[in-house]
């Protein structure tokens, strides 16, 4: 229990830390969804145990305090925050929560509202007249900000009724005025800002109104919190009542007859809400009809009827409780990080990449250390950072092997390059990746042949190399755990198909150092065969567009090693090459255009490449500014953001079906 107490309070230490740095000096030293992160650790910990509930953990309090250079003013409507679910069961939670509640069994309806990443504005009018503007603050006193949001042009000066109300919403800045202002610093040499919501808050904050005027924040309005009238009587209706008296209200907001629908709104946003102009970092649903949410009412610090269902998180913390290393198909030592499992883009993560023992340094990475990962797309995850105020000076460094821990050998660091490598050409750890490598997606393709039936045909001594798949028979299949009557088939079938092969996918399924699927197209394109491959010279592989001197030693090299040639030949006599390469056409639509794919699209990537190909483009494994066009799926990462930084043209799966027919 001492240990439990001890992590609650190092939470809340830094997450106070962090709010005040965020809330208060307007400075972001860690991400949003970290942030969200450590604050729901410390709420599951303190639902678990409540008796280590404070007053003043950061989840009993609304916000930060007021900044004194401004006047302050008292909110006539305390100003709450929401809670937030991150989860589909927590929105079924909060759902059956609700019911509970209004004592009903039948479905709840919800009005759904983007919810954008901007500043929060409290607006008075008198008489429909503009009267004050001022900041959430500390959720009873805010800062006088009036003159400042004058300048907003989306926020109406005169009314369309003469009405007193209080309205509430959100000032942002669109990505694009955001990336011209960055642009501007930089030719100024001043330091660039993090992101639009820290500009929002700086700028509102500004002594000189001229300042806010020059930067184009926008304001969306969701919130009537007080009328000298009759309030619609649903949410709906509320919302289409604040833009018919002048407001910009996000047009993007929906009915939603039950949170099955909520949740299809939610998957269909966080698909699409990196085409929008402004940031979204989830969605708010409230109940619509007004009478329930008077039914429901508040707790201490937020609405019963509302929630924040945050987007799935990219970012995450979590302890890293050991490293472990990892032996490659060519022996490179790779640090795994072994976590606290936590919840990072719809699924459970246990496991990150470290690369390499530079990359443990430059995070100064200890184990027990609390760590930020990241997810980019359908990337395995990586530590990014480490949250060095959660440190307790227990923490252990790391020291890399000198011996592999799978077969005891030397380990040596590369010359050059941040890779150790086992010394053992002959690693089990070498060989059982080999296997693996060769049985995958990008390779022979076997279905039903993933890494643990891989593992069964290995520990069973039916498959040392990969010419051993083919010797295969359905009675050694028989005889294994786990092996019943159809799934013996369906191997036997699978790997038969597999028989016939197109040479560049037999060129990949190799292994060749620095040969990935691009490399493999290439050769497969300059070579009739793969006898008269493996007899190039040097001279012969560097005359290919594309290929350097690295590239073309690896190759070379790789077809004089005496094992290496024994694995060709085995294959040859069970397998059959194809040197089908799909055809660049000479009057292809796509001549001459480069295409790269990110995300996880409908299509299968190999589908779409071939489809660029047949059509005379190129593909490529990262962007550049060469590239002419990023094919973006769902959950796109980290080539996005630099596609975009670079200005290549972006494309979703269905403008790229509609340009290949």
């Amino acid at each position: 229990m001492d240990e439990i107490k001890k992590r609650v309070e190092k939470l809340r230490e830094t997450i106070d830390y962090h709010r005040y740095q965020y809330h208060v000096l307007d400075k972001q030293e860690i991400s949003d969804e970290a942030l969200d992160s450590l604050k729901y650790e410390l709420s599951k910990l303190e639902e678990k145990y409540p008796e280590l509930i404070t007053p003043d953990s950061p989840t009993q309090r609304v916000a930060g305090v007021a900044l004194d250079k401004f006047v302050k003013i008292k909110h006539v409507i305390p100003q709450w925050s929401f809670n937030d679910a991150f989860t589909e069961e927590d929105i079924i939670n909060f759902d059956n929560r609700v019911k509970r509640f209004l004592k009903t069994d039948k479905d709840v309806a919800y009005t759904c509202e983007l919810k954008i990443d901007g500043f929060k504005i409290v607006l008075v009018y008198e008489k429909g007249l503009f009267k004050t503007a001022a900041t959430r603050g500390d959720g009873t006193v805010g800062e006088d900000v009036t003159m400042n949001v004058r300048t907003i042009e989306s926020i109406p000066l005169k009314l369309e009724e003469p009405i007193d109300a209080i309205f509430e919403g959100e000032i942002w800045m669109s990505k694009s005025d955001f990336e011209k202002l960055n642009k501007e610093r930089t030719k100024e040499q001043l330091p660039l800002f993090a992101n639009p919501r820290n500009v929002a808050a700086g700028t509102i904050r500004q002594l000189d109104s001229k300042v806010v005027a020059d930067r184009k924040l926008r304001a969306f309005v969701y919130d009537i919190a007080r009328a000298d009238f009759q309030l619609p009587d649903s949410q709906t209706k509320e919302l289409e009542k604040i833009r018919d008296l002048g407001f910009l209200v996000n047009k993007n907001f929906k009915h939603c007859k039950n949170i099955k629908e909520v949740i299809e709104y939610w998957k269909h946003w966080g698909k699409k809400a990196d085409k929008e102009d402004y940031w979204i970092d989830g969605v708010v649903l409230k109940v619509d009809s007004r009478k329930d949410q008077d039914v429901l009412g508040y707790t201490g610090k937020a609405p019963r009827f509302a929630i924040a269902f945050k987007f799935r998180a990219k970012q995450a913390t979590t302890k890293l409780l050991d490293i472990g290393i990892q032996v490659g198909r060519t022996g490179v030592l790779t640090p795994v990080a072994h976590l606290d499992p936590v919840l990072l883009a719809g699924s459970t993560v246990s496991r990150a990449t470290l690369h390499n023992e530079d990359e443990i340094g430059r995070l100064d990475l200890k184990i027990g250390d609390t760590v930020i990962i990241e997810k980019a797309g359908d990337v395995i995850p990586s530590v990014i950072s480490v949250v060095k105020e959660m440190r307790t000076g227990h923490e252990k460094r790391f020291i890399f092997p000198d011996k592999c821990p799978v077969c005891g050998h030397e380990v040596v660091r590369v010359e050059g390059e941040a890779a150790h490598k086992c010394t053992n050409k002959k690693c089990p750890a070498k060989e059982r990746r080999r296997l693996y490598y060769f049985t995958s997606k990008s390779a022979f393709d076997i279905n039903h042949l993933g890494p643990k039936v891989v593992d069964l045909l290995a520990d069973n001594g039916l498959v040392v190399t990969p010419a051993d798949f083919f010797k295969i028979k359905l009675s050694d299949l028989k005889e294994l755990p786990r092996f019943g009557e159809k799934s013996a088939e369906n191997l036997i079938k699978a790997i038969s198909d597999r028989r016939t092969i197109p040479m560049p996918r037999f060129i990949i399924s190799l292994g060749i150092p620095q040969v990935g699927e691009e490399t493999a197209y290439d050769l497969a394109k300059n070579f009739k065969n793969i006898k008269e491959l493996s007899e190039a010279s040097m001279e012969d592989l560097m005359k290919i567009n594309g290929i350097g001197d690295v590239v073309a030693k690896s190759v070379y090299e790789w077809f004089q090693n005496k094992s290496n040639k024994k694995l060709v030949e085995d294959l040859l006599n069970y397998v059959k090459i194809l040197n089908e390469v799909e055809p660049h056409s000479v009057f292809g639509l796509l001549l001459g255009k480069s295409f790269v794919f990110t995300g996880t699209m409908t299509m299968s990537r190999e589908e779409a490449k071939q489809k660029v190909r047949a059509l005379g483009g190129e593909v490529s494994e990262s962007v550049s500014a060469n590239t002419t066009y990023l094919v973006a799926g769902e959950s796109a990462g980290s080539k996005y953001d630099k596609a975009k930084k670079l200005g290549v043209k972006i494309l979703d799966e269905a403008e790229f079906q509609e340009m290949v027919g």
